[in-house]
């Protein structure tokens, strides 16, 4: 196992806050916080249209992040290949909402990417949660 992998978590919920899916997957060293947080959206995404999703309103606590992959303008930076990446997920949407969060409102996503830093292969959950992520699951429904 690495010590610089990246961990990257999330969990899909239905319109009324309940667990449809969660999943917990590793990545490369990213040299920033933005970057960490491109992949994990792109990893997201692909897991959520691989597993049939096709509504989704994504939930963000990097409002640079936010801003470019709800954006329609040309990303020009180092990471544009990534936000056109996760774009190009959200075109085959029926129906998408982007949202910015208070990091203190993602505890679940957070729970499931350190976590993701030490395994070493990608875990999915359709329909429950992982024991490791009750707590925070509990902490985030306090805030919907």
């Amino acid at each position: 196992m690495e010590t610089q992998r990246t961990g990257f978590g999330a969990i899909i919920r239905n319109d009324k806050g309940e667990v449809m899916a969660e999943m917990t997957a590793g990545g490369p060293p990213v040299s920033s916080s933005e970057e960490a947080e491109l992949l994990a959206c792109r990893k997201a995404m692909e897991f959520t249209t691989n597993a049939g999703f096709s509504k989704l309103v994504i939930e963000e606590d990097n409002s640079n992040v936010m801003r470019a992959i709800s954006s329609s303008m040309a990303d020009l930076s180092l990471l544009g290949n990534v936000v056109d990446d996760v774009r190009h997920l959200v075109l085959g949407l029926d129906w998408v909402n982007f949202s910015f969060i208070w990091r203190g409102g993602n505890r679940v996503a957070h729970v499931l990417a350190q976590h993701a830093r030490n395994i070493s292969e990608d875990v999915f959950w359709m329909e429950n949660s992982p024991p490791l992520a009750l707590n925070a699951l509990y902490q985030d429904s306090l805030m919907i």
